[in-house]
């Protein structure tokens, strides 16, 4: 071949005006054609394994712009750990099951609420959840192809699957078998909407910024030295709860202090002697002062007699002591409603005083109730500050705002709510999370012993029942005498029942009408009727995936690929699948799930708010790629700003990646192809001795550029500086290697300098430059750090 031709072959012109993302077209459907990504997998399948777990979206809503954020990053690391001869099997997911699907599905129905799905019939309603949660997938598909994210969806899992919910199934039996899944009467946040208990994992992710009353009450005292001379100033936040008051708290080492009107006849109140001035300004005389642990016992007055109270040993209406209390706002009394407090219910626990719920499970106030019966729990707060104004036991009333819990998928108040539910008692393995904790790598560090941290030093047990019906069955049947058997797979059930049931679907209904005579007395034992947080289900993927252990090959696949060696997503998972998949491992293993992991900041819209159809900002993902190209949105994802923290993208942001990335990139291909066809160029060949390349060759080894470059650059050195090279830079380069190539007639070495010193100066800088680049490029991904490796890349680029 001659020069000219060699140029004209390998220097094909470049268009003025470039259609990136027809061009991008183009590559994806000759990957399709040749089968690229499969490829890949079969040249490294015999490579040592390095482990990626995708986390499962939910395909029952379109996928959106934010879907790219994380997939950039499950692309590029496997990608590159591909490259460095690792076996990296990309399994994609499906999250299926949980409260976001009933709640579509609610919606699409026109229910409003779980006496609408009970009549519409469970097997039905699950059945259009079913459907739901496969309606998108060819759209979270097209998504995956056309931003070119290499995952294996023809064998996805489904957390829905029989295989999948029995793997889940043993892990709650091993669990259940600790004695850490326990069934337990508890004050937890709790959705009137959707009718459940959340965990506190689920709590972190539905704060809303509201604004309430805070009232100040008077309590008149009726017994103890100021009995009808003084009242108990009791502060809260939550007017709704007084109609249930048991108790007054007070911290037992505060001074609290007789506080009285400085004017004929003034009133007189008992507040914490550290917030009267703060609380009731000038105007008032500091007299007589009490320790906490003095006024114990003393009674007064409740202020609403809405509600009947049982007759218990001490009666009720009374001041108890609670370590709690503080005295950094409010009157440093706290009043007491053990069916919505969990501090209120430990304390009363204590002093055998009863727990009063006038609230149903939809939030409203009992009908038989004066003044508020049928209420919604918060629209009654007006009507009851209203009546206690009216009586004269309104001392203050303020805007208090602050940040209150909500439902994270319908938005719905929470209210703290006291009632039996199942729990996984995560604060026994407190040491052994910290410990997994320790041993993991976060990126950005400061969310290991930061916002994960805290997480972890603050664990509460993990609120595991839901009463729905779209989920995991929790597989625990119980007889009359409350013996417990936890099930571990339908095959133990067949056992148990005396009948085949290896091919029952294990969800609502069809197995709750599953019996069978316990087999600790020979009762009946039914199913208890929940079913378990989705959560749980995302955080069994390790290994519910394979259908361990129950699926033939599950323990081997299991055994090779646990724990991950790299997870990704966004911040808001710290409280999410990070914690349950670390929690699980640990519960189960004594080992968390993942030894490296990426936080990832929230992408917002391009005027800094939350993207949302509300607000008519919503990006969608492929007109975005179709205008822009998917390289320069993944550019953007990976590199364009750190990308722990938030960032806005818009049309704007992406098409500056373009013209100050992208286009640099291809002017610069430009001009090369330009002039080497105007020149007749062509390179001169491979700068490196035949004998070289045979003997790695032979052997399949890598020899590194910027190893071979470093060492000729100084003199002309033996293969043993080679070797010495090598370890220094911590690269393999077997001695052997060396010894078969100087062994002919010249030598690695010498040849590669002879070679180097032919070469124009410019030409010897550009190498050189290059296997720094590499180095570089190389130590950033190996540190997850996408955006130094994107500046070094744009930067030698220009």
């Amino acid at each position: 071949m001659t020069t000219d031709s060699a140029s004209r072959q390998l220097y094909r012109p470049v268009p003025t005006q470039l259609d990136l993302p027809a061009m991008e077209r183009e590559i994806l459907a000759f990957w399709e054609e040749n089968g690229t990504f499969a490829a890949s997998l079969k040249r490294t399948e015999a490579g040592a394994p390095w482990t990626f777990y995708e986390g499962p979206p939910t395909a029952n809503g379109m996928p959106g712009t934010h879907h790219i954020e994380a997939r950039v990053f499950k692309d590029v690391f496997p990608r590159f750990k591909t490259m460095q001869g690792y076996r990296v099997d990309r399994k994609a997911g499906w999250d299926c099951h949980g409260l976001p699907v009933e709640l579509a599905v609610e919606k699409e129905l026109g229910f409003n609420g779980k006496p609408d799905i009970e009549a519409y019939g469970v097997e039905a309603f699950n059945a259009r959840c079913r459907e739901s949660v496969t309606r998108h997938v060819d759209e979270f598909t097209e998504l995956t192809e056309r931003m070119g994210y290499w995952v294996n969806l023809d064998k996805a899992y489904w957390t829905m699957e029989p295989d999948y919910v029995e793997s889940v199934w043993w892990a709650l039996k091993q669990i259940h078998s600790k004695g850490l899944l326990v069934e337990d009467y508890r004050v937890a946040p709790y959705c009137p909407r959707c009718g459940t208990t959340l965990s506190d994992h689920e709590l972190a992710q539905g704060y809303e910024d509201v604004t309430d009353a805070s009232v100040y009450v008077r309590f008149p005292l009726v017994s103890g030295p100021l009995a009808g001379k003084a009242s108990l100033l009791v502060w809260t936040t939550t007017p709704w709860t007084l109609v249930s008051n048991t108790a007054v708290a007070v911290h037992p080492d505060v001074t609290y202090v007789v506080a009285t009107e400085d004017v004929p006849g003034g009133e007189s109140l008992v507040i914490a002697e550290p917030l009267a001035e703060k609380v009731l300004g000038d105007g008032w005389l500091l007299g007589r002062t009490f320790s906490g642990r003095e006024l114990e016992m003393w009674r007064y007055q409740r202020p609403f007699e809405l509600v009947e109270f049982p007759d218990v040993v001490g009666g009720t209406h009374y001041i108890v002591l609670a370590e709690y209390v503080t005295t950094e706002d409010g009157s440093g009394l706290v009043h007491q409603a053990p069916a919505f407090g969990e501090d209120d219910m430990a304390v009363c626990r204590q002093y055998g005083l009863p727990m009063v719920n006038p609230i149903r499970p939809d939030g409203t106030f009992d009908e038989s109730l004066d003044l508020v019966g049928g209420l919604f729990f918060k629209t009654a707060d007006k009507v009851l500050v209203d009546d206690l104004v009216k009586r004269g036991l309104m001392f203050r009333v303020l805007d208090y705002e602050h940040s209150y819990p909500h439902c994270w998928r319908c938005h719905t108040r929470l209210l703290y709510y006291a009632q039996p539910s199942w729990y996984i008692r995560t604060t026994k393995i407190k040491d052994a999370l910290l410990r997994e904790n320790k041993n993991t790598n976060w990126y950005p560090e400061n969310i290991k012993w930061g916002r994960y941290g805290d997480w972890l030093n603050n664990n509460v047990d993990w609120a595991l029942s839901r009463s729905r019906y779209w989920g995991t069955p929790l597989p625990i049947w119980r007889c009359a005498a409350g013996h417990q058997t936890c099930v571990g797979s339908r095959a133990e059930l067949s056992e148990l029942t005396k009948r085949d049931l290896t091919d029952l679907d294990p969800h609502r209904p069809f197995v709750d009408d599953v019996v069978f005579a316990c087999p600790n007395c020979q009762q009946v034992a039914h199913r208890v009727p929940e079913v378990i947080d989705a959560w749980f289900d995302s955080g069994s993927m390790p290994f519910a995936q394979w259908g361990y252990p129950h699926a033939e090959g599950s323990k081997e696949a299991f055994a090779t690929a646990y724990p991950a060696d790299f997870i990704c997503e966004a911040i808001d998972q710290t409280r999410g699948w990070f914690y349950s998949l670390m929690a699980i491992g640990t519960l189960v293993f004594d080992e968390s799930a993942y030894k490296n992991v990426l936080c990832l900041g929230h992408i917002l819209a391009e005027d800094g708010r939350k993207m949302s159809k509300h607000l008519g900002n919503i990006l969608e993902p492929i007109p975005l790629m179709d205008t822009h190209g998917a390289d320069a949105v993944r550019w953007f994802m990976a590199a364009g700003g750190s990308p722990w923290s938030s960032r806005r993208v818009g049309h704007g942001t992406i098409q500056e990646t373009v013209r100050k990335v992208l286009m640099t990139y291809v002017n610069t291909v430009a001009f090369q192809s330009l002039y080497a066809r105007a020149n007749d160029w062509a390179p001169a060949g491979d700068t490196v001795p035949e004998e070289l390349v045979s003997a790695v060759s032979e052997r399949h080894e890598p020899i590194p550029e910027e190893l071979v470059s470093a060492v000729s650059e100084r003199h002309e050195p033996t293969p043993e500086e080679l070797v010495s090279e090598a370890n220094e830079r911590h690269e393999r380069i077997p001695e052997e290697l060396v010894s078969a190539a100087s062994e002919r007639h010249e030598g690695p070495a010498t040849g590669l300098h002879q070679a180097r010193s032919r070469q124009h100066v410019l030409d010897r800088w550009l190498v050189s430059a290059r296997n720094t680049l590499v180095r570089q490029v190389t130590e950033a991904l190996e540190d997850f750090d996408t955006q130094r490796a994107g500046a070094l890349l744009a930067t030698f680029a220009e």
